[in-house]
């Protein structure tokens, strides 16, 4: 026997379907949300003003201290809206993974993985972009089994 899923309702928005990012409203309805979980992960990973603009395409330092300080006056780009869920992503994958302290330092610790080199994930993720971003993405989800 089928059991219906029902994707569940945040914030006012269905998730049967992907946002429309292109639509400023949908963009000005998902802003505050995401600045405001974005600005806990950054804390959380210990991330420097600096690190954190550079996962959100190196934005001004004066544009960043807007977007913490009053997020709810904001309307994020397409492209901030997709790393910032990347960015959730990423930490989702890492808690499931990991251990909440482990999953918390990973993102900042010299990986040995051919893709980072040596190098942390997280210079790796600024250094390449949303493309890298995406191949962080990918890799942690294949980790944890793509759930």
């Amino acid at each position: 026997m089928a059991t219906l899923v029902v994707p569940p309702l945040v914030a006012g928005y269905s998730f049967d379907r992907s946002p429309d990012l292109t639509d400023p409203k949908v963009r000005e309805q998902l802003s505050s949300s995401a600045l405001k979980a974005f600005t806990k992960i950054a804390a959380r990973w210990g991330l420097t003003d600096a690190q954190a603009r550079g996962l959100l395409g190196g934005i001004a330092s004066s544009t960043f201290h807007a977007w913490k300080t009053q997020p709810k006056k904001q309307k994020l780009t397409q492209d901030a809206l997709i790393r910032i869920s990347l960015v959730i992503g990423i930490y989702k994958a890492l808690h499931i993974y990991f251990g909440d302290e482990l999953a918390d330092r990973w993102i900042t610790l010299g990986n040995r993985a051919p893709m980072f080199g040596g190098a942390p994930p997280l210079d790796y993720m600024i250094r390449h972009g949303q493309p890298g971003m995406f191949q962080v993405r990918r890799m942690l989800d294949a980790w944890r089994g793509g759930r």
